[in-house]
């Protein structure tokens, strides 16, 4: 069978699947269009700020739209965030004091927040202000919740951190279901513990999101999900009032906090970008569940499977070979629009431990909202795959990156 016929085959096999996830982008559409209008989001909105940002009608009522989104009490959506783990970062400073404790319960964090909270030494760590931190790892997938409980009821705790998606780890992301239930029994123990999530990765692949369920605070990037492949930047903190302002002020300064942050020309694309990101991020769940049907297929492991509940628009690869690791990539580099000649090696890149390859052929970059692949050159040689901006580009992009590992 050659790859066009493995290709159909899949997806007269995957229909259900389909259509499950086309559900869910049609309750985000309708969502979405829901907020706009009763925001009464109009082309005033899109004029821009510079200098100070004051009175920036389109910032403020694109964040009035994200907290209707999210059924939160406040959003910050900002292009000064320069990345996911830049708000996330921003976002613990802003909540934490020192002596206070920070409490993982999903693990060890994405690789990028070790120096932030001061796991790899550094000298503008958290630990460096006396910022305890602690974790709790997962147990066949799912939180130990009977370690959670005893640790909250015998230590105080400022704020806990749960890491939805798996970052490079061989963990699975966690779905809704988990999180709704360990965030009941961390109110029901420790009521007053700040619960945060770190949603990259998650928005729009379930109908429920975690403030629906109870955190306080959560955190993501808008060059992935909800970027909907058009913001150029950015990322977005939604959740109670209070905790909101306080990342605001630590953002800027204290005293002007969210009234200041020009928007600088973006307000259309951020708008444009959320308005597109139900589609754009059911086109990257499609790409990945025929990635995981058609690489099973054909002999390798995957995790999430084909028919498994996801939880992240992340599908991952396990070659077990190093060589096929780098072809793979190499393959998702060639499928892309943006440098597809370019070779992808692996490279000392700045917040990880071991060298990375990556490949992001994308108008953004670093997008992975946009199909890109990447993993740490350590065993048992992963790829992470994500996004695609249409489910046939992500198509064709797969079928390169399966035509170079099988030469």
């Amino acid at each position: 069978m050659n790859i066009e016929e493995l290709i159909l085959d899949a997806e007269n096999n995957l229909k259900e699947q389909y259509k499950n996830i086309e559900n869910i982008e049609f309750y985000y559409s309708n969502k979405i269009l829901k907020a706009f209008k009763d925001n009464n989001v109009s082309e005033n909105c899109f004029t821009s700020t510079t200098g100070y940002g004051y009175n920036d009608y389109g910032r403020d009522t694109l964040e009035k739209v994200y907290a209707n989104i999210f059924g939160a009490e406040a959003a910050l959506v900002r292009n000064q965030f320069v990345s996911g783990s830049h708000a996330l970062s921003t976002t613990l400073f802003a909540l934490l004091r020192p002596n206070d404790t920070l409490l993982s319960v999903s693990g060890l964090p994405y690789d990028t927040l070790h120096e932030v909270i001061g796991i790899v030494p550094n000298p503008s760590s958290l630990k460096s202000y006396n910022i305890n931190y602690d974790q709790i790892d997962l147990i066949n997938n799912d939180f130990d919740y009977d370690k959670i409980k005893e640790y909250l009821t015998n230590n105080k705790v400022k704020l806990i951190e749960i890491q939805r998606s798996k970052g490079y780890s061989t963990r699975e992301s966690l779905t809704i279901d988990k999180v709704e239930k360990v965030i009941k029994l961390i109110k029901e123990v420790s009521p007053n513990t700040i619960v945060m999530i770190d949603n990259c990765y998650c928005e729009f692949v379930e109908k429920t999101n975690p403030i629906e369920v109870g955190a306080d605070i959560i955190v993501g990037s808008l060059i992935k999900n909800l970027g909907g492949g058009i913001a150029p930047n950015g990322a977005y903190v939604v959740g109670k009032k209070d905790l909101v302002e306080l990342v605001g002020e630590r953002l800027t300064l204290p005293g002007e906090g969210m009234e200041v942050g020009p928007s600088l020309g973006v307000n259309k694309s951020f708008y444009q970008g959320l308005f597109f990101a139900p589609s754009v991020v059911a086109s990257a769940m499609k790409t990945a569940t025929l990635t995981s049907y058609v690489l099973e297929k054909i002999g390798y492991e995957v995790s999430p499977k084909y028919n498994d509940t996801r939880a992240d628009i992340v599908q991952n690869i396990i070659f077990r070979d190093k060589d096929k690791l780098i072809k793979y990539t190499q393959g998702i580099q060639a499928g892309s629009p943006i440098d597809s000649n370019t070779l992808p090696i692996p490279w000392d890149m700045p917040g990880y431990k071991d060298q990375v390859i990556m490949a992001s052929g994308s108008f953004t970059q670093g997008s992975s909202i946009e199909l890109s692949c990447d993993g740490p050159i350590r065993e048992p040689y992963i790829a992470y795959q994500q996004g695609a901006l249409t489910y046939t580009y992500g198509k064709l992009g797969l079928i390169e990156a399966i035509k170079k590992i099988s030469e």
